[in-house]
């Protein structure tokens, strides 16, 4: 398994529409290893194939707090959603930054597993949430996308401003290293 990069925020690849899957196989599987490794090191709850620059209607997310139930959806559609619950959510490609969000309650979701498989689900709470979150990447929208002009451009600014500040530590530490040996 490998560690994937995540995309951030204002990166327009986030805004790609997602493509459906229609190959089954090594490969594929693969890719949800390894999107699995990524989400549980970052650490993060859900990851959409979209924010790895991998444009296939893919999600995983494990909402559970042991990180022992995986669940894959391939080219996951929602059948229904019902209720109106307020979220503060975060996400793994707009790091260290949460919003309260509206979404739906409950969803019914049909979908297909790894091996291709087609399931039916009804979802709620945290994984209800999880799942509307990932699918608005498969459809290039963010979560901040639910935001004021205003918050967003603050955001993109916080975030311009953490990885100039990440890039100058880098330069460091490698100039640090250098100097060391």
């Amino acid at each position: 398994m490998a560690l994937l990069s995540v995309l951030e925020f204002p990166d327009p690849r986030l805004r790609t529409c997602a493509a459906e899957v229609t190959v089954f196989d090594a490969r594929l599987g693969q890719l949800i290893d390894d999107m699995f490794e990524t989400m549980y090191s970052a650490p993060g709850i859900g990851l959409a194939a979209t924010q790895v620059d991998q444009h296939l209607r893919l999600i995983v997310m494990d909402v559970s707090k042991e990180q022992n139930v995986p669940r894959v959806f391939i080219n996951p559609e929602i059948l229904a959603r019902d209720g109106v619950q307020v979220v503060e959510e975060g996400c793994l490609s707009v790091p260290k930054i949460f919003e309260d969000i509206e979404r739906a309650v409950h969803v019914a979701v049909r979908a297909r597993h790894r091996d291709g498989g087609s399931f039916e689900l009804r979802l709620e709470g945290l994984e209800s949430v999880c799942l509307q979150h990932e699918m608005d990447h498969l459809q290039g929208k963010l979560f901040v996308d639910y935001l004021s002009e205003l918050k967003r451009g603050r955001i993109r600014k916080k975030l311009d401003k953490d990885r100039k500040e990440r890039a100058a530590n880098g330069s460091a530490r490698r100039t640090a290293g250098a100097k060391a040996r």
